[in-house]
């Protein structure tokens, strides 16, 4: 297990050839004709054929042996305390063992499990810029987090979500887990958070801890945040006509989580196929969580999606990586010249029913991962969580 503090970029040129596909994770393309991926200094240089790509003087090499390339997958929907250890589990290194999942990036919907939460406007401030300085500083698995949430509470006024913007904070947790839960107050809160740069989120459906309560679609529609979270609820949805209302009265981020409900998921799904707003589908797994951690989540909705879902695997997995990089203003999530150098490597299970990777996820099969790469460093070799691969990637020098 590695936590390394956050430094500068890796310097070289690092060369990934014998890919046997790369997933980009833009829908529009979700499969480029490549089989080299060269990165230097952390950022991908050039994509393409090997014999039409610079590989020369290279620092390192990966052969991918013939397993497919993925960007790294994204967690929308998180809940960090202090750095690796979770209290709601009281379990430690599930951040690490997440990226043995494939995720390599992650967005906290709020501190909510800290111990002593405070809950007063001064106390709310100070723990948020607090984690977002935190794990800016201190990537547990060199797992990009991006913390430092704020649960809004009534009585904040602008100054407040400028002093917070001015701190560097960039997310608003999940309005409905405080004492904000009315429609009228979180719509001006999030027109503030907005003109500061600052993007939100809100709770949707039953209450899920203390303090929280029923969020419905009247509410979730007057407050108008940039995501919808966990639309299929977290733990409890909402009735279909409200999620139906939900999805064709804004043009948010329509985020499905492992720990809501599975068949509220597949019908958000469904409304989002008959808009043609698949861009929207955003995962997250809202873990830690009652249910416990979920290292595979997002592999897991990504299987779910495309085998109940009916939704080719390479789309499926856009809404793990592009999809969420596009509704977040993330640098990660697409394998794109420029992009961060954040890869999975993955591969058809041993002993799956499917005929190769993507048959076995739409077959609901989970992928195994061979090898992790963030920011052109190598983060893990075979997963320790996933089944074991039938292609796995080496260093060549």
């Amino acid at each position: 297990m590695s936590h390394d503090p956050v430094s500068a970029l890796p310097k070289g040129k690092l060369v990934i050839r014998n890919i046997g596909m790369v997933l980009s994770g833009a829908m529009e393309n979700p499969i480029l004709d490549a089989d080299t991926v060269v990165v230097v200094d952390g950022r991908i240089a050039a994509i393409g054929r090997l014999g039409d790509l610079d590989t020369e003087d290279a620092t390192q090499v990966i052969d991918a042996n013939q397993a497919a390339l993925a960007p790294g997958l994204i967690d929308s929907h998180v809940h960090p305390v202090a750095g690796d250890w979770t209290p709601r589990q009281n379990q430690m290194g599930w951040i690490d063992s997440t990226m043995h999942g494939g995720v390599t990036t992650m967005i906290s919907a709020g501190e909510v499990h800290t111990p002593g939460r405070p809950t007063d406007i001064v106390g709310l401030k100070a723990l948020a810029i607090a984690a977002q300085r935190t794990f800016t500083n201190f990537r547990p698995g060199g797992v990009k987090i991006h913390a430092g949430a704020p649960i809004i509470e009534q009585g904040m006024v602008e100054q407040d979500f400028k002093d917070l913007a001015d701190a560097g904070v960039r997310l608003l947790g999940e309005i409905g887990l405080g004492s904000v839960k009315d429609g009228e107050t979180a719509g001006k809160m999030v027109g503030w958070a907005r003109k500061y740069g600052i993007q939100s989120t809100i709770h949707t459906g039953g209450p899920s801890v203390p303090g929280s309560g029923l969020i419905g679609a009247d509410v979730v529609l007057a407050a108008g945040t940039d995501v919808v979270g966990h639309i299929n609820g977290g733990h409890t949805a909402l009735p279909d006509l409200e999620i139906r209302c939900i999805c064709e009265g804004c043009k948010a981020g329509l985020e499905i989580v492992h720990n809501g409900n599975e068949r509220a998921a597949l019908y958000a799904l469904r409304i989002a196929r008959e808009m043609g707003e698949m861009g929207r589908v955003i995962l997250g797994t809202d873990g830690p969580a009652g249910s416990g951690v979920q290292p595979l989540g997002i592999l897991r909705m990504v299987s779910l999606l495309s085998s109940l879902g009916d939704v080719p695997a390479e789309i499926a997995l856009c809404f793990a990586t592009g999809n969420t990089a596009r509704m977040r203003s993330l640098e990660s999530g697409l394998i794109e010249v420029g992009r961060p150098a954040d890869f999975v490597f993955l591969a058809k299970a041993m002993h799956s029913a499917g005929r190769d990777l993507l048959d076995s996820i739409q077959l609901g099969d989970l992928p195994g991962v061979g090898m992790i790469v963030i920011d052109g460093i190598v983060r893990s070799g075979r997963s320790r969580n996933t089944p074991p691969a039938e292609r796995l990637p080496f260093i060549c020098n």
